[in-house]
């Protein structure tokens, strides 16, 4: 496949995601061919997202956890136009049946590209973490808004009304995100290590070279006049 094969990385871990980092060994092309599947139930080779130009790839745990649902709220708000300015793609991928991406898309209002993985082919290829380590940090997600309590009863919430009860997903499976491309080569990576240790959106879209500083706090904004 072309393109340069860069397999180390950047682990960034939640301690201290400004200073702390690992090497992590992956090479793209052991999951180039995974399918993953759109919302239609089509099936594409993963490879597909990062063969032509850079790509930021967001791996969420289930569509049904709410700290995934609350981060996927935020990437919904990325203009499109600095996507444009940069000219990369935004892609998220789930681990549910395809049936799952179109209500989780009417919920969070996102509308950049996204794809399923239901075999957990490329979570698992790549190592990403089984379970969930908390460990204390002093850079909480700024997208997370709920409290674990608050945020699991509306994730039961979900579940029970939705038309098709399931988890959407192993719950024990955690995300990362990935900046790669064009070709095999891997900009940057972070695997979660719980569902609260996602890569601040701004920090991704920076690294991939988006020029525009977003603001995702809920805090009020305080206008000088």
């Amino acid at each position: 496949m072309a393109g340069e094969v860069s397999p180390i990385t950047r682990q960034v871990t939640v301690e201290n995601r400004e200073t702390r980092t690992a090497s992590v060994n992956i090479d793209l092309r052991d999951v180039e061919d995974c399918l993953i599947y759109d919302r239609h139930g089509v099936a594409v080779p993963f490879k597909t997202l990062y063969g032509d130009r850079k790509s930021v790839i967001i791996f969420v745990r289930t569509f049904l956890c709410y700290s995934c649902k609350e981060y996927v709220d935020d990437l919904s708000k990325v203009p499109r136009e600095a996507l444009q300015g940069a000219d990369i793609r935004l892609v998220v991928i789930g681990q549910s049946a395809h049936h799952h991406i179109e209500p989780f898309c009417l919920l969070t209002g996102y509308s950049y590209e996204i794809y399923v993985d239901p075999e957990r082919c490329i979570y698992q290829k790549l190592g990403m973490k089984r379970e969930e380590k908390f460990i204390d940090s002093a850079h909480p997600s700024p997208h997370v808004k709920s409290g674990v309590f608050m945020g699991q009863m509306k994730s039961i919430w979900r579940a029970m009304r939705s038309h098709a009860f399931d988890f959407q997903g192993d719950p024990h499976q955690q995300g990362g995100a990935i900046i790669a491309g064009p070709g095999s080569q891997v900009h940057f990576l972070h695997f979660d290590m719980n569902r609260l240790d996602h890569m601040p959106i701004t920090w991704l879209l920076q690294l991939a070279g988006v020029q525009q500083t977003l603001d995702f706090s809920d805090k009020p904004k305080i206008i000088e006049v």
